[in-house]
């Protein structure tokens, strides 16, 4: 019998390999999980032979998308509470958490996903309509970014957040001014004052979430996730999903600083466990700009007296840097204003005399200001950035920075200039986790930032996978790489938002059929 036995042959197809030489072929040999081959569909066909055949009918095939910066965990929290999105009013908020509390009766209440921005007035707000309405169980209701909370009485009371308020350094009780009461806005470290008094959901609702959440990413032709906050026990958490064979996406977490994780890091070094990778750290060096809590260099311009929030020590920042270096780990920072950049790019600084491929990544790098654009380059410091958020804030952006800052906001194509590569994600579910939406806001950015259709999946694909040291087997369809993959219904570059994947594969396994709807 003619041909070389695979496992499958997929055909009649578009094959956008994504390596140097942007190949394009029209038909795929795949064994063992991995690509043999790709070129021409007689080729193909002629010199490889399978049981199983896959007729793509014409359509578009790239490397499974990578989604470089979203939360998994985060997102399953609020799906398991309160969907706060898009809420216009405090008053529609206060009414979609007292019909959770009636179709879901419990004895807290967590919501996210709330932005003041959408109201009249705009103006950040006070608990004393979530008093009347729960006056006897917990309530913390997490703004969209999740960098503020507004919580009850209750709460306040349970937590004893009068008692910690003294000394809190990165974070911000809000008070009344003329009686000095916590008006229950807590701002960025000041969520921390309350967090242990409040209850929270089981590990096995957390777990059946996290699944419903990877169909929705393989839908999209999501195959990957850079995870971007863990904590120790959910080191665990990724372990049984994948031990049980569920979870099939291939994630890429990042710590949180704790002793514990410091200890796992020391003990394991870069750890991989099937489709689990741990090898960074996440850190925080600010908050977010929507609730004024991103550190600046001069004060925002719609509020004089504030430059933002310095939410990790500088002496603790630089500490997690020479750990991350000794211990061969990346460090992700979170950098949204022009100070905090700054300052993560003087950290780096030592790392790249230490180390030149540290791949240290900024996760957002959102204002940065063009007199420090170059370090990026000089520092070799990857920049990770989600292009939505520049279509979400773009309602009240230069309000908070004033258009001379904005020159350097949300700058895609400076920051691709300086280092070559950029990691996209979404953030979800600050954003959706519609990839289509991204590259549609890459795209569209002011022509000094936007970015082009190919540099967009690059992001999401081969640079995502160099940002994660996964280059070597995942981002491109390159022969002896993994055969992740999607099929897409609709062409990539026809640029619509309502494209999904046609079929997903992982590893040459069809994880995602879209019949299957």
């Amino acid at each position: 019998m003619k041909g070389i036995k695979v496992d499958l042959v997929v055909h009649n197809a578009q094959i956008h390999v994504l390596d140097e030489a942007n190949t394009i072929g029209q038909a795929m040999a795949i064994s063992d999980g991995k690509v043999v081959e790709v070129g021409p569909e007689r080729q193909i066909l002629n010199k490889y032979r399978s049981d199983n055949e896959l007729d793509a009918r014409g359509k578009d095939i790239y490397p499974g998308l990578t989604d470089a910066h979203g939360h998994l965990l985060m997102y399953a929290k609020q799906l398991l509470g309160v969907d706060l999105t898009g809420a216009r009013s405090l008053n529609e908020v206060i009414y979609r958490c007292e019909k959770f509390q009636s179709a879901h009766p419990c004895s807290f209440i967590v919501g996210r996903g709330w932005d003041q921005t959408y109201w009249a007035g705009s103006a950040l707000p006070s608990n004393e309509l979530l008093n009347k309405a729960f006056p006897d169980i917990p309530v913390c209701l997490y703004r969209i970014d999740g960098h503020a909370a507004l919580v009850n009485e209750a709460l306040i009371e349970k937590s004893q957040l009068r008692k910690k308020m003294s000394g809190l350094k990165g974070g911000l009780v809000v008070l009344d001014p003329v009686g000095q009461q916590p008006t229950g806005l807590l701002i960025d470290n000041a969520m921390n004052l309350v967090s242990s008094a409040l209850p929270d959901y089981s590990k096995q609702a957390y777990l059946k979430t996290i699944l419903q959440i990877q169909e929705e990413l393989l839908q999209y032709g999501i195959t990957g996730v850079h995870e971007a906050g863990i904590d120790f026990k959910h080191i665990a958490w990724f372990r049984q999903l994948v031990a049980s064979g569920k979870l099939k996406l291939d994630v890429y977490a990042m710590l949180m600083d704790s002793p514990e994780n410091r200890t796992f890091a020391r003990k394991n070094g870069p750890y991989q466990f099937r489709n689990l990778s741990v090898r960074s750290f996440k850190c925080f060096a600010d908050g977010a700009l929507g609730s004024r809590g991103a550190f600046l260099k001069q004060p925002y311009s719609d509020d004089a007296h504030n430059q933002g929030l310095l939410l990790t020590d500088v002496s603790q920042m630089k500490d997690l840097a020479r750990f991350c270096l000794r211990t061969n780990y990346q460090l992700n920072t979170h950098g949204i204003g022009d100070s905090a950049n700054a300052l993560i790019l003087s950290i780096y600084a030592e790392a790249f005399k230490r180390k030149p491929d540290h791949r240290f990544r900024i996760e957002h790098a959102q204002v940065i200001d063009p007199q420090d654009a170059a370090r990026f380059s000089a520092y070799a410091v990857f920049p990770s950035v989600q292009p939505t958020h520049a279509v979400s804030d773009a309602r009240w952006a230069q309000q908070r920075l004033g258009a001379t800052r904005m020159k350097g906001a949300y700058a895609y194509r400076t920051l691709l200039q300086q280092f070559g590569m950029l990691a996209i994600g979404t953030d979800f579910p600050v954003e959706k986790t519609n990839p289509f939406l991204s590259i549609e806001a890459a795209l569209n950015a002011a022509p000094e930032k936007a970015l082009t259709f190919d540099e967009v999946v690059k992001g999401m694909t081969i640079w995502a996978a160099f940002a994660a040291f996964q280059e070597r087997h995942l981002g491109s369809l390159e022969k002896g790489k993994q055969a992740t993959f999607a099929i897409f219904e609709q062409p990539l570059a026809s640029r619509q938002m309502t494209n999904c994947a046609w079929r997903t594969f992982i590893k040459g396994r069809c994880v995602y059929k879209l019949e299957s709807l």
